[in-house]
């Protein structure tokens, strides 16, 4: 059977001359013509893409072919819209960048074939549609991982000019995503649909315009015939066009109307572009041995370059040989330009991959901290009662401060959730925000994960700085690949070019009392640390959870970083150390004159006492414990230092070997699972730093926490901790 390229040739060939306007709507030759060459450019893109793979000069085949009408919906849009590309865009890609002079599209794809470093958004890292200047945020997604962001964006720009934040982008900026007919069906995708719908429904702007490239194939699974539409054409608050890919006029006729609906209404529309697939999935993939032949013949026929071809012959613009001539010149220059690039530098070595991952810049975090609202801001906020002048705080009073303090430092500064406004937070570490700072900083969500994380990604490329939080950290786990596939990879698929700093909230850990179960006592924090580039922070005390708070925003002003900050419950509202009444689990809340000295680094431990005997090494609730195990053992004549980790990741591994030597005795105190817990990597931390000392660990069960008195029997208990130590300082 044959490809697309002979079968286009062919057919061409067979085309007869001017017929007189084609039927149907009208368009300018001029445009036509565009639409044309841009077309011919994205298919050669992809055919050189299948010979430099099979040289071993290129990395990937998945191409546009097929697809090339959405070139329609770019012509549609102004250069300055956010677009975030299914990875069928190429025509997209290649006529945004003819809107912007200086750009070379056809080059800027096969850098990215070829794994180039000098590809101008990822840098040889992964091969995307992306570029700065063309306002085309790279996407590494395949199932519509992407729409949560293009759906905070679009909520964040109108926000962001509310709150006089310069963003990227015009005020009447369109977020542009298109996604396959496949992605359509994945959660990610009806949640990000259903959120933008809610936000319109409520009265406020949504300019997201959905794409969705209609091929009727996920790889190798059909879509129902029909299913696009009747998901999605009856929509109430979804305006919905449907087009044919293959017919020009139409394809851009569509696209215009979504375009302006959405630019003018600033509510969200859905265009329907139907197309084909042409050559497989991939360069890889067999079509033949799961379609039948006339299927693939009948896509063959439904080529959108057979379409525009023969609307411009039709309508005399051109004849066809000259439309021969056009497509083989096209052929000619890209495969000329494919062996100019295949011989390019490309990455080399550890340091020049990782370099744009996680920017890290310490001083300049150091110098960012001590910034605060004025004394005006501030009294506004607080009233008379400023929070140092008052008594020790605890975790959820200090935490709440801090929130308080940030948000008048910092204008861009955003807190939103599950209950975090009007409520003010399940245990009140949120309460008072919302009425100091109203309703478009300070506000609830829907109760999707997917949704918060979302917002706080269009929020932070926009510019502004969201402080999300997920309730629990059980939730965070239906929602992770936000902070996975799209938080953390940003910086590293876009050479620092694009960036969405966030500060995640999470409250977690066990050890609650009277209010039990896995999804209020999840313990489990290895999908968080296995996160390239995610800074994972763990206060326990309040004086730390302030500091660590402020670093982490002066982190993701300075450096874009992404962080989670994860609270233990259970210490919320602790009062008390070693006995009833002794406030020693509370802390004074510092001013702005002093939070430069209470600066917290990211990766700096904190050590308590000097004892040479035994050091005893945790966090969070494991830290309460240790601190109370500690007095325990000096009572039985064991000298025991206590080292706080605060930080998961990066772990404090230098302050963690120093605090290792001075005793050359260490116990893990893990709250966490023993499979897969955090001491896993401290002990490895401890064995690759050169430690020769003895090194011993408790863990809480794998398991998972029941309701009441039975989490006990599955969680680390202060009786454990003191066996296991007592057996090591006498052994």
């Amino acid at each position: 059977m044959q490809g697309p390229d002979e079968h286009f040739v062919e057919r061409v060939r067979q085309m007869a001359g001017s017929a007189g306007p084609p039927a149907g709507l009208a368009m300018p030759p001029a445009e036509a013509l565009e639409l044309f060459e841009v077309q011919i450019a994205s298919r050669h893109l992809d055919l050189v893409a299948r010979e430099l793979r099979a040289r071993n000069q290129g990395f990937y085949t998945i191409g546009s072919a097929g697809h090339e009408g959405n070139a329609a919906v770019a012509a549609a849009l102004r250069p300055t819209d956010p677009a975030m590309l299914h990875y069928r865009s190429g025509a997209f890609y290649l006529q945004r960048a003819r809107q912007v002079p200086g750009i070379d599209g056809e080059r800027d794809i096969l850098l990215g074939l070829v794994g180039a470093a000098g590809e101008p958004i990822a840098g040889g890292r992964h091969k995307v549609f992306g570029r700065r200047e063309l306002h085309v945020v790279p996407q590494t997604s395949t199932i519509a991982s992407h729409a949560p962001r293009a759906m905070g964006t679009a909520f964040s720009i109108s926000l962001a000019a509310k709150l006089g934040v310069p963003t990227p982008w015009p005020a009447d900026a369109v977020v542009v995503a298109s996604f396959g007919d496949a992605s359509m069906n994945h959660s990610t995708a009806a949640g990000a649909v259903n959120a933008a719908l809610q936000v319109a429904h409520r009265g406020l702007p949504m300019p997201l315009l959905i794409v969705c490239e209609d091929n009727g194939l996920g790889l190798s699974v059909p879509n129902p015939l029909g299913w696009i539409a009747a998901a999605y054409a009856g929509r109430t608050g979804l305006r919905y066009l449907e087009a044919d890919g293959a017919n020009p006029p139409e394809a851009l006729a569509a696209a215009r109307d979504a375009a302006e609906y959405v630019r003018r209404r600033r509510r969200p529309a859905f265009l329907h572009l139907r197309t084909v697939r042409l050559m497989g999935h991939a360069g890889s993939d067999v079509e033949s041995a799961y379609r039948s032949p006339s299927a693939i013949a009948a896509d063959l026929e439904g080529d959108p370059l057979l379409g525009t071809a023969r609307w411009l012959v039709q309508a005399g613009v051109v004849r066809p040989d000259e439309v021969l001539d056009r497509y083989e010149a096209a052929r000619e220059r890209v495969g000329r330009m494919a062996r100019e690039v295949a011989g390019l530098p490309r990455l080399a070595g550890r340091e020049q991959v990782m370099g744009p991952l996680a920017p890290s810049r310490p001083a300049e975090v150091a110098r960012v901290v001590p910034r605060a609202g004025d004394d005006a801001a501030r009294s506004a906020v607080f009233g008379r009662s400023l929070p140092e002048e008052g008594p020790g705080r605890t975790l959820a009073q200090s935490i709440n401060a801090a929130l308080h303090d940030v948000l008048a430092a910092h204008p861009g500064a955003l807190v939103f959730g599950e209950d975090v406004a009007r409520k003010g937070g399940v245990y009140g570490v949120t309460r008072g925000l919302r009425k100091a700072f109203g309703p478009a900083r300070v506000f609830d969500t829907i109760l999707d994960e997917q949704t918060i994380l979302g917002v706080a990604l269009g929020a932070g490329l926009s510019g502004l700085l969201p402080i999300p939080e997920i309730q629990y950290l059980a939730y965070l786990h239906n929602a992770e690949d936000q902070l996975r596939g799209e938080a953390a990879t940003l910086q590293f698929f876009s050479t620092g070019a694009y960036r969405n700093p966030m500060v995640v909230r999470i409250a977690g850990y066990g050890y609650q009392k009277g209010f039990g179960g896995h999804f209020h006592n999840d313990n489990s924090v290895a999908v968080l640390r296995d996160i390239p580039g995610l800074v994972v922070a763990s206060p326990a005390r309040a004086d730390d959870a302030a500091a660590m708070l402020r670093t982490l925003v002066a982190a993701g002003l300075s450096d874009g970083t992404v962080s989670a900050f994860v609270e233990p419950i259970a210490l919320y509202h602790t009062r008390d150390l070693h006995a009833e009444g002794d406030g020693l689990w509370t802390d004074p809340y510092p001013g702005p004159d002093r939070w430069a000295q209470a600066h917290v680094p990211i990766g700096s431990a904190r050590c308590y006492g000097d004892g040479a005997d035994l050091t005893l090494v945790s966090w969070a609730n494991g830290l309460h414990m240790s601190l109370r195990v500690a007095r325990q053992l000096q009572a039985r004549g064991v000298r025991a230092r206590v080292l706080d980790l605060r930080w998961l990741a990066p772990l404090p591994e230098e302050d963690l070997l120093t605090a290792a030597e001075a005793t050359g005795t260490v116990l893990v105190v893990d709250e966490t699972r023993r499979s897969g817990g955090v001491s896993e990597s401290v002990v490895a931390a401890l064995i690759d730093g050169g430690f020769t000392g003895r090194i011993a660990r408790v863990t809480s069960a794998d398991s998972f926490v029941p309701l009441g008195d039975a989490a006990l029997d599955v969680l680390l208990d202060e009786d454990t901790i003191l066996q296991r130590a007592l057996e090591l300082a006498r052994s």
